[in-house]
Protein backbone atom coordinates (compact mmCIF):
# COMPACT_ATOMS: atom_id res chain seq x y z
CA UNK A 1 0.00 0.00 0.00
CA UNK A 2 2.91 2.34 -0.41
CA UNK A 3 4.33 4.12 -3.40
CA UNK A 4 7.97 5.09 -2.87
CA UNK A 5 10.13 6.83 -5.41
CA UNK A 6 12.88 4.50 -6.55
CA UNK A 7 16.21 5.03 -4.91
CA UNK A 8 17.60 7.16 -7.69
CA UNK A 9 20.18 9.71 -6.74
CA UNK A 10 18.83 13.09 -5.77
CA UNK A 11 21.21 15.97 -6.22
CA UNK A 12 22.81 17.47 -3.11
CA UNK A 13 20.71 20.58 -3.69
CA UNK A 14 17.54 18.71 -2.66
CA UNK A 15 17.62 20.47 0.75
CA UNK A 16 16.74 23.65 -1.08
CA UNK A 17 13.22 22.20 -1.44
CA UNK A 18 12.76 20.34 1.85
CA UNK A 19 12.03 21.87 5.23
CA UNK A 20 9.85 20.48 8.00
CA UNK A 21 7.14 23.14 7.63
CA UNK A 22 6.89 22.40 3.90
CA UNK A 23 6.43 18.63 4.21
CA UNK A 24 2.97 17.13 3.63
CA UNK A 25 0.93 16.65 6.78
CA UNK A 26 -0.13 13.09 7.52
CA UNK A 27 -3.68 12.18 8.45
CA UNK A 28 -2.56 11.74 12.06
CA UNK A 29 -1.18 15.29 12.16
CA UNK A 30 -4.49 16.91 11.20
CA UNK A 31 -6.06 18.05 14.44
CA UNK A 32 -8.68 20.67 13.51
CA UNK A 33 -12.27 19.43 13.45
CA UNK A 34 -15.52 20.76 12.03
CA UNK A 35 -16.22 23.33 14.74
CA UNK A 36 -12.61 24.33 15.27
CA UNK A 37 -12.31 25.19 11.59
CA UNK A 38 -15.60 27.10 11.69
CA UNK A 39 -14.38 29.18 14.65
CA UNK A 40 -11.23 29.99 12.71
CA UNK A 41 -13.30 31.25 9.78
CA UNK A 42 -15.51 33.43 11.93
CA UNK A 43 -12.32 35.03 13.19
CA UNK A 44 -10.89 35.29 9.68
CA UNK A 45 -14.01 36.98 8.32
CA UNK A 46 -13.81 39.91 10.70
CA UNK A 47 -11.39 42.17 8.91
CA UNK A 48 -12.20 45.70 10.02
CA UNK A 49 -11.67 46.79 6.43
CA UNK A 50 -14.78 44.70 5.63
CA UNK A 51 -16.85 47.41 7.27
CA UNK A 52 -15.74 49.75 4.53
CA UNK A 53 -17.19 47.43 1.87
CA UNK A 54 -20.65 47.70 3.38
CA UNK A 55 -20.30 51.46 3.78
CA UNK A 56 -19.21 51.79 0.15
CA UNK A 57 -22.35 49.99 -0.96
CA UNK A 58 -24.58 52.27 1.10
CA UNK A 59 -22.73 55.37 -0.05
CA UNK A 60 -23.14 54.12 -3.61
CA UNK A 61 -26.92 54.29 -3.38
CA UNK A 62 -27.60 50.61 -2.64
CA UNK A 63 -30.06 49.72 0.13
CA UNK A 64 -28.92 47.98 3.32
CA UNK A 65 -30.76 44.72 2.63
CA UNK A 66 -29.37 44.52 -0.89
CA UNK A 67 -25.85 45.27 0.32
CA UNK A 68 -26.03 42.43 2.85
CA UNK A 69 -27.48 39.91 0.36
CA UNK A 70 -24.98 40.87 -2.34
CA UNK A 71 -22.03 40.41 -0.02
CA UNK A 72 -23.49 37.12 1.25
CA UNK A 73 -23.83 35.82 -2.32
CA UNK A 74 -20.33 36.96 -3.30
CA UNK A 75 -18.83 35.10 -0.38
CA UNK A 76 -20.78 31.92 -1.12
CA UNK A 77 -19.29 31.98 -4.63
CA UNK A 78 -15.76 32.58 -3.35
CA UNK A 79 -16.40 29.84 -0.78
CA UNK A 80 -17.08 27.40 -3.62
CA UNK A 81 -13.81 28.37 -5.34
CA UNK A 82 -12.06 27.97 -1.99
CA UNK A 83 -13.56 24.50 -1.60
CA UNK A 84 -12.03 23.41 -4.91
CA UNK A 85 -8.50 24.47 -3.94
CA UNK A 86 -8.97 23.18 -0.38
CA UNK A 87 -8.81 19.58 -1.59
CA UNK A 88 -5.08 19.98 -2.26
CA UNK A 89 -4.66 20.20 1.51
CA UNK A 90 -7.18 17.54 2.53
CA UNK A 91 -6.08 15.02 -0.13
CA UNK A 92 -2.30 15.46 -0.08
CA UNK A 93 -1.49 17.58 2.99
CA UNK A 94 0.35 20.09 0.80
CA UNK A 95 0.82 23.80 1.39
CA UNK A 96 0.01 26.37 -1.27
CA UNK A 97 3.61 27.34 -2.10
CA UNK A 98 4.75 23.73 -2.44
CA UNK A 99 1.87 22.81 -4.75
CA UNK A 100 2.71 25.78 -7.00
CA UNK A 101 5.90 23.91 -7.88
CA UNK A 102 3.71 21.65 -10.06
CA UNK A 103 2.34 24.29 -12.46
CA UNK A 104 5.17 26.84 -12.21
CA UNK A 105 8.32 24.81 -11.50
CA UNK A 106 10.47 24.26 -8.44
CA UNK A 107 11.92 27.76 -8.82
CA UNK A 108 9.10 29.38 -10.75
CA UNK A 109 6.85 28.87 -7.74
CA UNK A 110 8.57 31.78 -6.01
CA UNK A 111 7.16 34.48 -8.28
CA UNK A 112 3.44 33.81 -7.68
CA UNK A 113 3.85 32.50 -4.14
CA UNK A 114 5.89 35.47 -2.93
CA UNK A 115 3.38 37.82 -4.51
CA UNK A 116 0.79 36.16 -2.28
CA UNK A 117 3.10 36.22 0.72
CA UNK A 118 3.76 39.94 0.40
CA UNK A 119 0.04 40.68 0.09
CA UNK A 120 -0.62 38.60 3.21
CA UNK A 121 2.05 40.57 5.03
CA UNK A 122 0.46 43.84 3.93
CA UNK A 123 -2.90 42.69 5.25
CA UNK A 124 -1.18 41.79 8.51
CA UNK A 125 0.03 45.38 8.73
CA UNK A 126 -3.44 46.78 8.03
CA UNK A 127 -5.07 44.59 10.68
CA UNK A 128 -2.35 45.33 13.20
CA UNK A 129 -2.74 49.07 12.64
CA UNK A 130 -6.49 48.92 13.28
CA UNK A 131 -5.96 46.76 16.34
CA UNK A 132 -3.31 49.17 17.62
CA UNK A 133 -5.81 52.02 17.38
CA UNK A 134 -8.15 50.05 19.62
CA UNK A 135 -5.38 49.30 22.13
CA UNK A 136 -4.45 52.96 22.11
CA UNK A 137 -8.05 53.83 23.00
CA UNK A 138 -7.85 51.51 26.02
CA UNK A 139 -4.49 52.96 27.01
CA UNK A 140 -5.73 56.50 26.73
CA UNK A 141 -8.78 55.72 28.88
CA UNK A 142 -6.88 54.01 31.69
CA UNK A 143 -3.42 55.58 31.57
CA UNK A 144 -3.85 58.80 29.67
CA UNK A 145 -1.16 57.44 27.33
CA UNK A 146 -1.89 58.26 23.69
CA UNK A 147 0.72 56.79 21.34
CA UNK A 148 -0.58 54.29 18.79
CA UNK A 149 2.84 53.63 17.13
CA UNK A 150 4.08 52.10 20.40
CA UNK A 151 1.07 49.80 20.54
CA UNK A 152 1.52 49.04 16.85
CA UNK A 153 4.99 47.65 17.51
CA UNK A 154 3.96 45.73 20.64
CA UNK A 155 0.85 44.27 19.01
CA UNK A 156 2.98 43.12 16.07
CA UNK A 157 5.37 41.31 18.42
CA UNK A 158 2.61 39.58 20.39
CA UNK A 159 0.88 38.30 17.24
CA UNK A 160 4.13 37.02 15.76
CA UNK A 161 4.92 35.09 18.94
CA UNK A 162 1.42 33.57 19.10
CA UNK A 163 1.47 32.44 15.46
CA UNK A 164 5.00 31.06 15.78
CA UNK A 165 3.71 28.67 18.46
CA UNK A 166 1.85 26.70 15.78
CA UNK A 167 -1.59 25.80 14.50
CA UNK A 168 -2.97 24.69 17.88
CA UNK A 169 -2.30 28.12 19.38
CA UNK A 170 -4.07 29.68 16.39
CA UNK A 171 -7.09 27.39 16.85
CA UNK A 172 -7.37 28.20 20.57
CA UNK A 173 -7.29 31.93 19.89
CA UNK A 174 -10.00 31.55 17.23
CA UNK A 175 -12.28 29.72 19.70
CA UNK A 176 -11.87 32.65 22.10
CA UNK A 177 -12.24 35.38 19.49
CA UNK A 178 -15.32 34.07 17.63
CA UNK A 179 -17.80 34.72 20.46
CA UNK A 180 -16.15 38.13 20.93
CA UNK A 181 -16.79 38.92 17.29
CA UNK A 182 -20.46 38.03 17.61
CA UNK A 183 -20.72 40.21 20.71
CA UNK A 184 -19.18 43.20 18.90
CA UNK A 185 -21.60 42.86 16.03
CA UNK A 186 -24.73 42.55 18.18
CA UNK A 187 -23.79 45.56 20.31
CA UNK A 188 -22.90 47.69 17.32
CA UNK A 189 -26.13 46.87 15.48
CA UNK A 190 -28.42 47.92 18.31
CA UNK A 191 -26.30 50.90 19.31
CA UNK A 192 -25.98 52.27 15.80
CA UNK A 193 -29.61 51.60 14.97
CA UNK A 194 -30.49 53.62 18.07
CA UNK A 195 -28.23 56.47 16.95
CA UNK A 196 -29.90 56.46 13.52
CA UNK A 197 -33.37 56.53 15.08
CA UNK A 198 -32.49 59.56 17.20
CA UNK A 199 -31.67 61.32 13.93
CA UNK A 200 -34.92 60.19 12.37
CA UNK A 201 -33.18 57.85 9.91
CA UNK A 202 -34.49 54.40 9.01
CA UNK A 203 -31.45 52.25 8.26
CA UNK A 204 -33.45 49.93 5.99
CA UNK A 205 -34.78 52.65 3.69
CA UNK A 206 -31.73 54.96 3.65
CA UNK A 207 -30.06 55.55 0.26
CA UNK A 208 -26.75 57.28 -0.33
CA UNK A 209 -26.21 59.84 -3.05
CA UNK A 210 -23.54 57.94 -4.97
CA UNK A 211 -23.80 55.38 -7.75
CA UNK A 212 -22.35 51.87 -7.48
CA UNK A 213 -23.48 48.87 -9.47
CA UNK A 214 -24.28 45.60 -7.74
CA UNK A 215 -21.78 43.88 -10.03
CA UNK A 216 -18.91 46.04 -8.76
CA UNK A 217 -19.91 45.45 -5.13
CA UNK A 218 -20.21 41.70 -5.79
CA UNK A 219 -16.87 41.34 -7.57
CA UNK A 220 -15.02 43.59 -5.12
CA UNK A 221 -16.10 41.28 -2.31
CA UNK A 222 -14.90 38.26 -4.25
CA UNK A 223 -11.55 39.94 -4.76
CA UNK A 224 -11.43 40.60 -1.03
CA UNK A 225 -10.93 36.88 -0.39
CA UNK A 226 -9.06 35.95 -3.58
CA UNK A 227 -5.93 35.48 -1.47
CA UNK A 228 -7.49 32.95 0.89
CA UNK A 229 -9.30 31.21 -1.97
CA UNK A 230 -6.04 30.23 -3.63
CA UNK A 231 -3.89 29.43 -0.60
CA UNK A 232 -6.50 27.74 1.61
CA UNK A 233 -4.50 24.44 1.50
CA UNK A 234 -2.24 26.13 4.08
CA UNK A 235 -5.12 25.62 6.54
CA UNK A 236 -6.97 22.57 5.18
CA UNK A 237 -3.81 20.47 5.44
CA UNK A 238 -4.43 20.64 9.22
CA UNK A 239 -8.17 19.83 9.05
CA UNK A 240 -9.34 16.29 9.77
CA UNK A 241 -10.29 14.43 6.61
CA UNK A 242 -12.16 11.15 6.13
CA UNK A 243 -9.54 8.52 5.23
CA UNK A 244 -10.36 6.12 2.42
CA UNK A 245 -13.25 8.25 1.14
CA UNK A 246 -13.39 8.79 -2.62
CA UNK A 247 -16.48 11.03 -2.52
CA UNK A 248 -15.46 14.67 -2.58
CA UNK A 249 -18.26 15.97 -0.35
CA UNK A 250 -17.70 13.39 2.37
CA UNK A 251 -13.91 13.57 2.25
CA UNK A 252 -14.01 17.34 2.71
CA UNK A 253 -17.03 17.49 5.00
CA UNK A 254 -15.21 19.32 7.79
CA UNK A 255 -14.52 22.38 5.63
CA UNK A 256 -18.01 23.17 4.34
CA UNK A 257 -19.50 24.72 7.48
CA UNK A 258 -16.57 27.14 7.70
CA UNK A 259 -16.18 28.10 4.04
CA UNK A 260 -19.80 28.03 2.83
CA UNK A 261 -21.63 29.19 5.97
CA UNK A 262 -19.37 30.81 8.57
CA UNK A 263 -17.45 32.96 6.07
CA UNK A 264 -20.42 34.28 4.03
CA UNK A 265 -22.70 34.89 7.01
CA UNK A 266 -20.04 36.57 9.15
CA UNK A 267 -18.74 38.65 6.24
CA UNK A 268 -22.25 39.82 5.35
CA UNK A 269 -22.95 40.64 8.99
CA UNK A 270 -19.75 42.65 9.44
CA UNK A 271 -20.20 44.52 6.16
CA UNK A 272 -23.78 45.24 7.19
CA UNK A 273 -22.57 46.73 10.46
CA UNK A 274 -20.18 48.94 8.49
CA UNK A 275 -23.11 50.08 6.36
CA UNK A 276 -25.21 50.89 9.44
CA UNK A 277 -22.27 52.69 10.99
CA UNK A 278 -22.01 54.84 7.90
CA UNK A 279 -25.75 55.57 7.93
CA UNK A 280 -25.87 56.44 11.63
CA UNK A 281 -22.54 58.16 12.20
CA UNK A 282 -21.11 58.90 8.76
CA UNK A 283 -18.10 56.76 9.61
CA UNK A 284 -17.43 53.15 8.58
CA UNK A 285 -14.60 52.57 11.10
CA UNK A 286 -15.99 50.75 14.16
CA UNK A 287 -12.97 51.59 16.30
CA UNK A 288 -13.80 55.28 16.04
CA UNK A 289 -17.54 54.65 16.36
CA UNK A 290 -17.02 52.61 19.52
CA UNK A 291 -14.90 55.37 20.99
CA UNK A 292 -17.66 57.87 20.24
CA UNK A 293 -20.56 55.76 21.50
CA UNK A 294 -19.07 53.66 24.31
CA UNK A 295 -18.33 54.77 27.86
CA UNK A 296 -16.38 53.36 30.80
CA UNK A 297 -16.10 49.58 31.03
CA UNK A 298 -18.28 49.13 27.94
CA UNK A 299 -15.76 51.06 25.87
CA UNK A 300 -12.83 49.02 27.18
CA UNK A 301 -14.52 45.64 26.65
CA UNK A 302 -15.56 46.48 23.11
CA UNK A 303 -12.10 47.72 22.19
CA UNK A 304 -10.64 44.49 23.56
CA UNK A 305 -13.01 42.58 21.30
CA UNK A 306 -11.85 44.64 18.31
CA UNK A 307 -8.27 43.67 19.12
CA UNK A 308 -9.18 39.96 19.31
CA UNK A 309 -10.97 40.16 15.97
CA UNK A 310 -7.88 41.55 14.21
CA UNK A 311 -5.59 39.14 16.01
CA UNK A 312 -7.53 36.02 15.01
CA UNK A 313 -7.68 37.12 11.38
CA UNK A 314 -3.97 37.88 11.24
CA UNK A 315 -2.93 34.49 12.58
CA UNK A 316 -4.84 32.30 10.13
CA UNK A 317 -5.28 34.43 7.01
CA UNK A 318 -2.07 36.47 6.97
CA UNK A 319 0.90 35.34 9.05
CA UNK A 320 0.69 31.60 8.33
CA UNK A 321 0.38 31.95 4.52
CA UNK A 322 3.10 34.60 4.38
CA UNK A 323 5.45 32.58 6.59
CA UNK A 324 5.12 29.46 4.44
CA UNK A 325 5.92 31.36 1.25
CA UNK A 326 9.06 32.77 2.86
CA UNK A 327 10.09 29.28 4.03
CA UNK A 328 9.49 27.96 0.51
CA UNK A 329 11.76 30.69 -0.87
CA UNK A 330 14.80 29.57 1.13
CA UNK A 331 14.20 26.32 3.09
CA UNK A 332 17.86 25.96 4.00
CA UNK A 333 17.85 29.38 5.69
CA UNK A 334 14.29 29.98 6.86
CA UNK A 335 12.19 27.76 9.12
CA UNK A 336 8.56 28.33 10.04
CA UNK A 337 9.20 30.55 13.06
CA UNK A 338 11.67 32.74 11.20
CA UNK A 339 9.17 32.93 8.34
CA UNK A 340 6.54 34.26 10.75
CA UNK A 341 9.00 36.88 12.00
CA UNK A 342 9.82 37.97 8.45
CA UNK A 343 6.12 38.24 7.61
CA UNK A 344 5.59 40.39 10.68
CA UNK A 345 8.46 42.70 9.77
CA UNK A 346 7.30 43.15 6.16
CA UNK A 347 3.76 43.85 7.31
CA UNK A 348 4.80 46.28 10.01
CA UNK A 349 6.88 48.33 7.58
CA UNK A 350 4.25 48.61 4.81
CA UNK A 351 2.60 51.90 5.93
CA UNK A 352 -0.84 50.27 6.25
CA UNK A 353 -2.62 53.56 6.93
CA UNK A 354 -1.79 54.60 3.37
CA UNK A 355 -3.06 51.32 1.92
CA UNK A 356 -6.26 51.63 3.93
CA UNK A 357 -6.91 55.02 2.36
CA UNK A 358 -6.74 53.37 -1.08
CA UNK A 359 -8.31 50.05 -0.18
CA UNK A 360 -10.41 49.46 -3.28
CA UNK A 361 -7.49 50.18 -5.61
CA UNK A 362 -5.37 47.78 -3.56
CA UNK A 363 -8.06 45.07 -3.64
CA UNK A 364 -8.60 45.40 -7.37
CA UNK A 365 -5.05 45.12 -8.61
CA UNK A 366 -3.77 42.40 -6.33
CA UNK A 367 -7.02 40.48 -6.81
CA UNK A 368 -6.44 40.52 -10.56
CA UNK A 369 -3.12 38.68 -10.46
CA UNK A 370 -4.05 36.36 -7.61
CA UNK A 371 -7.28 35.31 -9.32
CA UNK A 372 -5.24 34.18 -12.33
CA UNK A 373 -3.19 31.95 -10.00
CA UNK A 374 -6.43 30.41 -8.76
CA UNK A 375 -7.52 29.53 -12.29
CA UNK A 376 -4.15 27.95 -13.05
CA UNK A 377 -4.14 25.89 -9.85
CA UNK A 378 -7.67 24.56 -10.40
CA UNK A 379 -6.88 23.65 -14.02
CA UNK A 380 -3.62 21.95 -13.03
CA UNK A 381 -5.05 19.98 -10.11
CA UNK A 382 -8.40 18.85 -11.49
CA UNK A 383 -7.95 18.75 -15.27
CA UNK A 384 -4.25 18.17 -15.94
CA UNK A 385 -3.47 15.87 -13.02
CA UNK A 386 -6.97 14.70 -12.08
CA UNK A 387 -6.02 15.14 -8.41
CA UNK A 388 -3.18 12.62 -8.74
CA UNK A 389 -0.01 14.45 -7.74
CA UNK A 390 3.61 13.34 -7.97
CA UNK A 391 4.36 14.60 -4.48
CA UNK A 392 7.94 13.24 -4.37
CA UNK A 393 8.60 15.18 -7.58
CA UNK A 394 7.64 18.43 -5.86
CA UNK A 395 10.68 18.06 -3.61
CA UNK A 396 13.13 16.83 -6.28
CA UNK A 397 15.20 19.66 -7.84
CA UNK A 398 15.94 17.49 -10.89
CA UNK A 399 12.52 15.87 -11.14
CA UNK A 400 9.49 16.37 -13.38
CA UNK A 401 8.83 19.92 -12.18
CA UNK A 402 12.22 21.27 -13.11
CA UNK A 403 10.95 22.31 -16.57
CA UNK A 404 13.44 24.92 -17.88
CA UNK A 405 16.03 25.53 -15.16
CA UNK A 406 13.25 25.23 -12.58
CA UNK A 407 10.79 27.54 -14.37
CA UNK A 408 7.68 26.56 -16.34
CA UNK A 409 7.83 29.55 -18.68
CA UNK A 410 4.47 28.97 -20.44
CA UNK A 411 2.64 28.83 -17.09
CA UNK A 412 4.35 31.99 -15.87
CA UNK A 413 3.42 33.73 -19.12
CA UNK A 414 -0.22 32.67 -18.65
CA UNK A 415 -0.19 34.09 -15.13
CA UNK A 416 1.16 37.45 -16.25
CA UNK A 417 -1.14 37.73 -19.28
CA UNK A 418 -4.29 36.67 -17.44
CA UNK A 419 -3.42 38.90 -14.48
CA UNK A 420 -2.69 41.89 -16.73
CA UNK A 421 -5.97 41.49 -18.63
CA UNK A 422 -7.88 41.23 -15.35
CA UNK A 423 -6.08 44.31 -14.00
CA UNK A 424 -7.00 46.24 -17.16
CA UNK A 425 -10.65 45.58 -16.33
CA UNK A 426 -9.98 46.05 -12.65
CA UNK A 427 -13.61 46.50 -11.60
CA UNK A 428 -14.27 42.94 -12.81
CA UNK A 429 -10.83 41.52 -12.07
CA UNK A 430 -11.68 38.31 -10.27
CA UNK A 431 -14.33 37.06 -12.70
CA UNK A 432 -11.93 37.70 -15.60
CA UNK A 433 -8.62 36.56 -14.11
CA UNK A 434 -9.71 33.18 -12.75
CA UNK A 435 -11.43 31.74 -15.86
CA UNK A 436 -8.84 33.28 -18.19
CA UNK A 437 -5.99 31.73 -16.22
CA UNK A 438 -7.84 28.39 -16.24
CA UNK A 439 -8.40 28.35 -20.01
CA UNK A 440 -5.01 29.71 -21.09
CA UNK A 441 -3.15 27.26 -18.85
CA UNK A 442 -4.93 24.29 -20.40
CA UNK A 443 -4.12 25.64 -23.87
CA UNK A 444 -0.37 25.91 -23.25
CA UNK A 445 -0.01 22.75 -21.15
CA UNK A 446 -0.53 19.27 -22.51
CA UNK A 447 -1.73 16.57 -20.19
CA UNK A 448 0.73 13.95 -21.43
CA UNK A 449 1.73 11.10 -19.16
CA UNK A 450 1.23 12.45 -15.66
CA UNK A 451 2.78 10.34 -12.89
CA UNK A 452 1.00 10.79 -9.60
CA UNK A 453 -1.14 9.22 -6.94
CA UNK A 454 -3.89 9.94 -4.43
CA UNK A 455 -3.41 9.87 -0.67
CA UNK A 456 -6.37 10.52 1.67
CA UNK A 457 -8.79 8.92 -0.80
CA UNK A 458 -6.84 5.67 -0.43
CA UNK A 459 -6.37 6.01 3.35
CA UNK A 460 -2.72 6.91 2.85
CA UNK A 461 -0.43 9.78 3.81
CA UNK A 462 2.66 11.12 2.10
CA UNK A 463 5.62 10.57 4.43
CA UNK A 464 9.15 11.89 4.00
CA UNK A 465 11.54 9.03 4.69
CA UNK A 466 14.71 11.12 4.43
CA UNK A 467 17.16 11.80 1.65
CA UNK A 468 14.46 13.56 -0.37
CA UNK A 469 12.43 10.35 -0.65
CA UNK A 470 8.74 9.93 0.02
CA UNK A 471 6.33 7.05 0.31
CA UNK A 472 2.63 6.64 0.92
CA UNK A 473 1.83 4.95 4.22
CA UNK A 474 -1.42 3.57 5.49
CA UNK A 475 -3.18 5.63 8.14
CA UNK A 476 -4.46 4.37 11.47
CA UNK A 477 -6.77 7.38 11.86
CA UNK A 478 -10.34 6.40 12.72
CA UNK A 479 -13.03 7.81 10.47
CA UNK A 480 -15.38 7.99 13.44
CA UNK A 481 -13.57 10.99 14.96
CA UNK A 482 -13.15 13.13 11.85
CA UNK A 483 -15.88 15.63 12.66
CA UNK A 484 -14.89 16.33 16.25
Amino acid sequence: MTMARKAGDFSPGRTALVEEALLPTTLEQRSIGLWGYAWIFIGIAVIIATYSLGAAGIGGGIGLGTVILTILAANVVIGVVMTLTADIGTEHGLSFAVYLRAPFGVHGTHLPSISRGVVASLWFGIQTYLGALAINGISEYFLGFDNWPVWYVLFTIVQVINTALGIRAVEKLAALAAPAIIAISVWMYFTLDGVAQTKGVNIWTFRGAGEMSLAVLFITNMGFWSTLAIDIPNLTRFVKAVPGEARFLRRNRNIFLAQLVALPVTQALIAGIGAISFIAAGNWNPVEVIQDQGQGLTLVVLLVLVVLAQWSTNNSANLIPAALTFVNLAPRLVNYRLGVVLAGIVGALCFPWLILNNLFVFLGYYGAFLSAIGGIVIADYYVLRRRRVDVPGLYDPDGPFRYTAGFNLPALAVWLVAGAVAAWFVSYAFVIGLPLGFVLYLIVMRRGDQVGALATTENLSWVHTGGGRFERRASATSTEREDQ
